[in-house]
């Protein structure tokens, strides 16, 4: 399968092999698939998909792989070169490589001197031959061949004339990709321009064949600029993890360079049309993991193209560049201002213009809304992560807002038995909705989980499109701790539906009622979504 003319720099993720060495990280042979087919949306040109010889489930998914059907990506299975004093025709973990059935094999060899002979403990000669002998073995057998010069920058410090040696006899041999690798993460940008320099000298340059690559660690959190320096210097391969997991620190995080590639060095990475699917696939992968894409990721995190500050958002709504170094649409992400008393008047107002356009910064509702908002969090609201909220704090200043349902009443029940049982709760709660009440009943793991359960349960006779509603995060904070366990609290709880997030709040004494007060406002939200997204589709323009 070929790429698009397009593409000028080839991205190679290994999300699934080098990402699942992370702390943390582990992924099903169904967790594996369905990355796959995420990288593959995202058109990633490579994907390295698992160690054959390292573990059963790597096995596994290259036979169930085989018959997926791939629009953009190619698979590569991963290994070594061949064990020292063997050939490679006899060497089990070559031949598990070439079972992978895969039409791509990425290998990699040692590039440091210190790794030769102290590690592997074979010859500087040894070395060089297994590099030589299983590039050209796996070319025999018709695979195209990456290969990962492991510790090159080290090695290429330590012992120059060697590391390039060792490039050479992949090169000699057929190899299609030659990959400079900062294995320990501890090289800084100079370092990675100048050794890059010189493996490309090697090649006869960057756009010749065959293409030299950069594979980054974060130990000295540089990977991204090591990267992009390499790719300044002439690499057109860039390897790395899409939101950087790996080995201890990490990997180059693909979702942060790729639009740094693309757009500041005028670059195209990715097919036409994918860079705008950059956060939405970026946070699905997080979700397969398990695992938050942080706030504070570049391009593609919660917080990339937040503006607190009074006079950033100011300055953002008279002029998008004076404090935004790209339009967050280009990656599929989207601007937030966030609320708070030092937010000011104009971020108030454009968030309040999704309600009614109307509003500006001088509208009587924007000052109003400013005097609430500083009054709340004075007493301990905080609004800044709680968009929904906040939304909701409007519609009621607008007089937009009608509650669609009621708690007459609830209780929670927390259970400790004796004996090594396990604790649990009960909650249950009465709503009315619309002259009709109902009660229900639920068990959780705790007191939240089991209110949360009870309130819509209750709830979907009336709403069934909550039973895709689900907690996706829960945060508790004590606002004055001089109070000691009377101190108020406040409570952050994040929702989704599947498709959508959001983020409530609710400030009590009480962590009971602080979670409630976050749960109806999360209940309502989404709601109040729903049924504006209906009316709109029956009636486009009349909302």
């Amino acid at each position: 399968m070929q790429q698009e003319e397009t593409i000028e720099v080839e991205l190679l993720d290994t999300t699934l092999r080098d990402g699942a060495q992370g702390q943390g990280i582990s992924f099903s042979v169904q967790d594996k698939l369905s990355l796959v087919q995420t990288l593959d949306e995202l058109g990633i040109t490579w994907i390295e998909a698992g160690n054959p010889g390292s573990n059963p489930k790597d096995m596994e998914f290259f036979r169930l792989a085989a018959g997926i059907t791939l629009g953009h990506a190619r698979l590569c299975a991963f290994g070594a070169t061949r064990k020292k004093g063997i050939s490679p025709e006899a060497d089990p973990h070559l031949q598990s490589l070439l079972d992978a059935a895969t039409e791509t094999v990425v290998i990699f060899g040692k590039s440091w001197d210190l790794h030769v002979t102290e590690v592997l403990g074979v010859s500087l000669e040894e070395n060089r031959a297994m590099i030589a002998e299983t590039v050209a073995f796996l070319k025999e057998q018709g695979r195209t061949v990456i290969y990962d010069a492991e510790h090159f920058f080290d090695g290429w410090v330590a012992n120059p004339e060697y590391a390039l040696t060792t490039l050479k006899e992949a090169l000699e041999a057929g190899a299609d990709r030659i990959v400079l690798c900062d294995t320990n993460g501890g090289n800084f940008p100079d370092c990675i321009a100048r050794g890059t320099g010189a493996a490309l000298g090697l090649t006869g340059g960057a756009q010749t064949a065959p293409l030299v690559g950069i594979h980054a660690h974060n130990d000295a959190d540089m990977a991204s600029a090591c990267s992009l320096t390499a790719v300044q210097a002439g690499c057109r391969h860039v390897q790395g993890t899409l939101l950087g997991f790996g080995e201890r620190c990490g990997n180059t995080s693909l979702a942060a360079v790729i639009p740094s590639i693309a757009l500041k060095l005028g670059l195209p990475c990715l097919p036409p049309g994918k860079l705008e699917r950059l956060f939405e696939l970026s946070h699905r992968v997080g979700e397969i993991a398990n695992v938050a894409v942080p706030d504070t990721m570049p391009y593609v995190g919660a917080h990339a193209f937040s503006h607190k500050a009074g006079m950033h958002a100011d300055g953002i709504l008279k002029i998008r560049r004076s404090f935004e170094h790209i339009d967050p649409s280009l990656v599929g992400n989207d601007r937030h201002f966030l609320m708070s008393e030092v937010g000011g008047r104009s971020a108030i107002a454009e968030r309040a213009k999704k309600i009614d356009p109307t509003i500006s910064k001088d509208h009587p509702i924007t000052a109003a809304l400013a005097l609430r908002l500083k009054t709340l969090e004075a007493e301990g609201w905080q609004f800044e992560g709680a968009d929904a909220s906040f939304e909701l704090l409007v519609r009621q200043e607008l007089g937009k807002y009608k509650p669609l349902f009621k708690i007459e009443a609830y209780r929670v029940v927390s259970e400790h038995p004796s004996g090594g049982s396990l604790a649990c709760a009960h909650a249950w709660a009465k709503v009315w909705v619309e002259g009709q009440y109902e009660i229900a009943a639920a068990e959780g793991d705790g007191p939240v989980h089991a209110l949360d359960g009870a309130l819509r349960r209750g709830l979907k006779h009336f709403y069934p499109e909550l039973e895709q509603v689900r907690l996706s995060d829960y945060k508790v904070r004590v606002i004055d701790g001089k109070d000691a366990s009377a101190a108020k609290v406040r409570v952050l709880i994040e929702s989704t539906d599947g498709v959508n997030t959001w983020s409530t709040v609710g400030v009590s004494e009480d962590i009971i009622e602080a979670s409630r007060a976050a749960l109806v406002d999360s209940i309502e939200y989404k709601l109040i979504g729903d049924i504006e997204r209906r009316f709109q589709s029956f009636f486009p323009g009349h909302l």
